[in-house]
């Protein structure tokens, strides 16, 4: 275990300059990446991972701060502000849990995206974190590529959602219009029920985002509705027999609920 192949599988073994084999000298051509100016804490305890994430997020043009204590990433969050905060869930001295449950409970931290790193094996936990407002998870192993991307992607939600919440949404091939309740797909209308509408504008407000049942029950009944799990489950059934071509956009993740595919 460790990290294979610029790919970080958990456990402390290997060191950092493995994902500089992938690099190449760009040519005439290529198109430069423009220079990232947010900042980032990484709140890790493993050594091998912290330095691996800050080297690939360096090299992006991001700001980053590492810590391996949780509570010293608490004091770093509300100090600093920073952009992104990278949590795992295994730290020495406090949980990630209890980290994000702080984070999120705090006024000056409450807004701050997190991106937890899991363990294979640990879905009750992130779908606690989920519920507790954490924006993502990835799960070791993992690519730093893949993380870059879901870090661009978190990021990239947190500036869209300033927007109206009756602005009109339009994502792949589909314009969702709240104020008129009105979806058409490829331009052509299509008729949903109220909950199935609510349904799909909750999830495609956020692109991306990974929502729990309990999350889309919410968003669509109200905090004090009871609804369980499976009637969840057969509205995003109806939605997607409705979405035709485009049901492809609303995707399951096992074992924590459901997202739309950015």
């Amino acid at each position: 275990d460790g990290i294979r192949d610029g790919t970080v599988t958990g456990v402390q073994t290997c060191a950092l300059p493995i994902s500089r084999r992938h690099t190449r000298r760009r040519g005439p051509g290529d198109a430069v990446a423009p220079m990232a100016t947010q900042s980032i804490l990484i709140v890790e305890d493993s050594r091998e991972i912290a330095e691996l994430l800050q080297y690939n997020l360096a090299k992006e043009g991001y700001r980053v701060t590492t810590t391996p204590s949780g509570e010293e990433g608490l004091r770093l969050a509300a100090a600093r502000r920073p952009d992104l905060v990278i949590l795992d869930l295994m730290l020495p001295d406090i949980d990630g849990l209890e980290v994000c449950r702080r984070l999120k409970r705090a006024r000056q931290t409450a807004s701050l995206p997190v991106v937890m790193l899991t363990a294979k094996g640990e879905e009750a936990d992130v779908v606690t974190g989920l519920e507790m407002g954490a924006d993502d998870y990835i799960a070791k192993p993992f690519s730093p590529r893949v993380l870059l991307a879901r870090i661009r992607a978190v990021l990239r939600r947190r500036e869209v959602e300033a927007a109206p919440p009756d602005s009109v949404i339009r994502v792949h091939n589909l314009q969702i219009d709240p104020g008129r309740f009105e979806l058409r797909v490829d331009g052509e209308p299509v008729v949903l029920t109220a909950t199935e509408f609510r349904v799909l504008h909750a999830l495609a407000r956020r692109p991306g985002w990974v929502f729990t049942r309990r999350q889309i029950a919410a968003a669509v009944h109200g905090e004090d509705d009871v609804v369980t799990d499976r009637a969840v489950d057969v509205q995003i059934v109806g939605l997607r027999r409705k979405l035709g071509s485009a049901a492809k956009y609303v995707e399951t993740i096992r074992g924590v609920g459901y997202r739309f595919k950015d």
